[in-house]
Order: C-alpha cells, then sequence, then structure tokens
C-alpha cells in the first residue's frame, strides 16, 4: 500500500465531503472488498458516517444553507482527514512520530481542498439560480465516490486526481474571487449613490 497516495486521496476526499468518504471505506471494508484501518469497519462508525451523508447531502445542495455547513465543517472535515491519515499510518505498523506526520499532512491536504471548496460555493452562490448549486455538490459526490474508491484499488491515480483537482479547484477559485471582488464593487457603488428624491 503507498501510504502518500493514501494520505492525499484520503486528505482532498476528506475536504470535500468527510462523511462520504469515511461511508465509503467503512462500507468496502465491511464487505471484504478491500483492507481498510480496523477502527473503520465498526457499527458506529458506518451508522454516524452515513446519518451524516445523508444530512450533507441535503444541506449541501441549498444555496447560503451550503456556505453556513462549511463554515461549521473548516474543522471537522482537516480533522477527519487526519484522523483518516493515522488511521491509514497504524495500518502499516508505523511509529507514533510517523502517525502524527501522516496525519498533519492528511489533514493538511483536506484543509486546502475544503478551502477550495468552500470558495467555489460562495462563487456559486453569487448566481441568484440553484441550478448551478445542485449541479456543483452532485459533482463533488461524484468525484469524493471515485477517489476513494480509486483510492483503495490504485493509489496513485487516485492521488494524482486528487492532486489534480485541487490545482484545478485552486485555480477555478482565482477566477471565481476575481469575479466575485467586480461584483461587490458594483454594489458599493450602487449603494453609494444617493437615493433619488
Amino acid at each position: 500500500m503507498d501510504l502518500t497516495a493514501h494520505l492525499l486521496s484520503a486528505g482532498w476526499a476528506s475536504g470535500v465531503n468527510a462523511y462520504l468518504t469515511v461511508a465509503m471505506l467503512s462500507a468496502l471494508g465491511r464487505a471484504g472488498a478491500v483492507e481498510v484501518p480496523e477502527p473503520l469497519t465498526s457499527d458506529a462508525v458506518l451508522i454516524v458516517s452515513v446519518a451524516m451523508s445523508v444530512i450533507e447531502f441535503v444541506a449541501d445542495k441549498i444555496p447560503y444553507l451550503d456556505n453556513t455547513w462549511d463554515v461549521i465543517h473548516t474543522v471537522i472535515r482537516p480533522a477527519i482527514g487526519s484522523v483518516l491519515g493515522v488511521e491509514f499510518a497504524g495500518q502499516q505498523g508505523l511509529d507514533s512520530l510517523d502517525e502524527a506526520l501522516a496525519g498533519v499532512t492528511s489533514g493538511s491536504v483536506a484543509l486546502a481542498s475544503h478551502a477550495v471548496k468552500a470558495s467555489l460555493r460562495l462563487g456559486i452562490n453569487a448566481s441568484p439560480e440553484p441550478v448551478s448549486n445542485i449541479f456543483a455538490s452532485l459533482t463533488e459526490d461524484g468525484l469524493v465516490a471515485a477517489v476513494t474508491a480509486f483510492s483503495l484499488e490504485q493509489p496513485e491515480l487516485a492521488a494524482a486526481i486528487a492532486i489534480l483537482l485541487l490545482v484545478v479547484g485552486s485555480a477555478l477559485v482565482i477566477l471565481v474571487w476575481t469575479r466575485i471582488r467586480r461584483a461587490w464593487r458594483a454594489m458599493r457603488e450602487r449603494w453609494g449613490r444617493s437615493p433619488p428624491r
């Protein structure tokens, strides 16, 4: 098992949708399809992660509620990414220091992908229609499922996809950020005008 590839892919997926990532790892591990760290296959982990996945599936598709959800999960998603990093390192029998480094690595990638996701969703919510929001959320869910599944069978491919998505997402954030700043400037100019008499 390529630990670095697992850390990158699990970190990226956790930053976008941590509950779906854990639910998939738990379900696949319990089914015996792949080998995952033992704690992830417990009943409690599966039940809680599936329940939270359902809640996030709904919340993530409602404009502005998704932004609030993202703010709340700014700590939670990287924390889950860190825990997954520690678990994958522990599965390989690494010492405590290496486990901690694995947790930091996976958590940092999760924080980066979370920042990209939250920024893009804020930019998407600048448009009045909800269709783009729903499409973006479904796309994110699909990418998380694909990267998580690949991470267990083809970890190097999953890591490459995760890095590519992080780079492309960061570039899109810059593009969206520029548009948001222009829109914000235009609104301030309108508000600054005296009301008609």
